[in-house]
Parts: C-alpha cells; sequence; structure tokens
C-alpha cells in the first residue's frame, strides 16, 4: 500500500557536530509529519543495529517501509532529508491536483522549507559555492559571525524560486529567514550587522533551537575568560573547602595571576563544566581555554617545578 506510513532511522553520533544540528532538524520534521514514524539512534550505542543497515557514517537516514528500507540518504543535508520525507509522503497521490491545491501544496512546502533551520539562507548557489555577488556577501556576513545556518539553492528548484517572492512578498534573493521569518535582503542584513543588530536577532532563537549548544559556548567563554582561570568553592579570598583553598596557595605561592569563578554561584555552570571537560570534581585549572587538571595534577606539576613554565 503506497499510503502506508514510513519510518525515518536518524543514525548519529555525540561527537559529531554535524548531528548535533541534524537532529534539531530531525526533530521539526517529526512535527511536520506525524503519520511517520522517527527513530532516533546513536549508533555507536546500539552498533549492532548499525551494523544490520550498514551505517558506516555519520548521521545517516534510512527509511523503511514494509520492514525494508526504500531509501537512505548520507551526510548533514537538511533540504535533501526534508525533499525525501515530502518525495514518500507524496507516493500515495493518485490524482493530479487542480491549479488551487497546487499553490496550496506549495505554500505548505514553503512554509516548512523556511523553517527546516533556525537560520535559513535561500540563495543562489551554496554556502560553499556561490553563484552570485548578493549570495555571496551575505554568506560571508553569517560565516563571519559565527551564525550556523542551512541554505536552499533556488537555481535548483524553480517552483521555490518564483513561489518564495509570492510567499514572502519579497522579490530579490538572497532571503534570510530567522525562526521561519523574513529579515530581508543582503542590503538589510548588511546594515543589521553594521550596526550590531543581526548577532541579538539571531543568538536567542539558536540558543532556543539548540539550548546545549548554547550553554556550551558559554562554558568556552567562561573558560577563555582570563589566560589562567580557576574554578573553585568559593573565592580567592575566601575559599569554601580544603582543595580550593590549597590550589589558591599554590598559584599564590609561584606569583600567578589567575581569573576565578565560583561554581557554588551557578549550579548550571557547576554541573555542566563536569561534563564539558570530562573531569568530575572541582577546583579545575585551564590555562589558555586548556583543561591542565584538579589539585592533585597542580600540586606534583608544582613541585616538579612545571608549573610556572607551562603557564
Amino acid at each position: 500500500d503506497a499510503q502506508k506510513p514510513i519510518t525515518v532511522v536518524n543514525f548519529w553520533a555525540s561527537w559529531c557536530d554535524p548531528c548535533k544540528h541534524m537532529n534539531n532538524v530531525f526533530q521539526q520534521l517529526a512535527k511536520s509529519y506525524p503519520s511517520h514514524t522517527f527513530i532516533q539512534v546513536e549508533a555507536e550505542t546500539v552498533d549492532d543495529l548499525a551494523e544490520q543497515f550498514q551505517v558506516t557514517s555519520v548521521p545517516s537516514f534510512v527509511f523503511i517501509k514494509d520492514g525494508r528500507e526504500i531509501d537512505r540518504l548520507n551526510g548533514a543535508h537538511a533540504i535533501d532529508l526534508a525533499k525525501k520525507i515530502e518525495k514518500h509522503t507524496a507516493t500515495g497521490t493518485t490524482k493530479e491536483p487542480s491549479q488551487v491545491d497546487s499553490a496550496k501544496l506549495l505554500n505548505q512546502r514553503l512554509e516548512k522549507l523556511v523553517r527546516y533551520a533556525p537560520v535559513m539562507l535561500f540563495m543562489k548557489g551554496t554556502p560553499d559555492a556561490p553563484q552570485c555577488g548578493f549570495s555571496n556577501k551575505i554568506v560571508d556576513i553569517l560565516k563571519k559571525n559565527k551564525i550556523p545556518f542551512s541554505a536552499f539553492n533556488i537555481l535548483s528548484d524553480n517552483d521555490v524560486r518564483n513561489g518564495l517572492k509570492d510567499f514572502s512578498n519579497w522579490k530579490t534573493y538572497p532571503q534570510l529567514y530567522v525562526n521561519g521569518d523574513l529579515v530581508g535582503g543582503l542590503d538589510i542584513v548588511k546594515e543589521m550587522d553594521e550596526e550590531g543588530e543581526l548577532m541579538p536577532l539571531v543568538k536567542p532563537v539558536l540558543e532556543a533551537a539548540d539550548p546545549k549548544a548554547a550553554l556550551n559556548e558559554r562554558l568556552k567563554n567562561l573558560i577563555n575568560s582570563s589566560p589562567v582561570m580557576l574554578f573553585m568553592k568559593g573565592t580567592p579570598d575566601e575559599p569554601k573547602c580544603g582543595f580550593s583553598t590549597q590550589m589558591v596557595g599554590i598559584l599564590n605561592n609561584a606569583g600567578i595571576q589567575f581569573g576565578s569563578f565560583n561554581i557554588l554561584n551557578d549550579n548550571t555552570v557547576r554541573q555542566a563544566l563536569k561534563e564539558y571537560s570530562n573531569w568530575p570534581t572541582y577546583p579545575q585549572l585551564y590555562v589558555k581555554g586548556e583543561l591542565i587538571g584538579g589539585l592533585d595534577i597542580v600540586r606534583e606539576m608544582s613541585e616538579a617545578g612545571e608549573l610556572k613554565s607551562i603557564i
């Protein structure tokens, strides 16, 4: 039965950054196509299933119907994934839609397209190979600001190219969307960037879409807030545990200037930093953004005369 729903399996891995973005896209698509079943599988955790489907890279998406594989997509290609799901959803159509139905279907597709990623760019070409100067410039602005985004090449789909002009009431390309809302073309985006308004618009949307990534960015900024950074219980003037007291003493005796963060004031940082650094205890000492270790390691380095040379 061509109208039966399909199952889409997303094989991902925690160490793969593109997987994190595609997991968000996958979850959004699951909401858009409730008649289908969407399953996320961490490939290295359920390795027998990954082996059964011959998954050799992540992310990989396997399409299943009636217990057999009918399609597959390898790589972090959000638009291609959406197209494949839409293709298999439309398989059950047995009659030609009227022009009204065609327009409605196109609008539904455009509505999904502009929301495929928190930041969505419709452009001529691809981010790696723009096909016009305007598209090239807007890509440069997004990359300069390190804004993660997905892109749709309008040259590859004339229906989208023409339909989006009416859908957005914006007749030129490129077009940038944030959280499904049109921001504008190159002139507007360039002006917002120059006025410092682009990041404040984009950042909350990205944080809402991927709160863990936002937290990791915060931890990264904290760790790099000083060349030598100590995460401790209490403050250097008033340590709240013996280990932190000893760590502060070692650094002070060595004449090392350092910044500090009191983990007792922020439980989110306290818990998240353990996972971020893969170090379960405090205090933690960082030099130029790199974890040195806890009290035992720093004490050994100090006694061996290695601490000052490393810092």
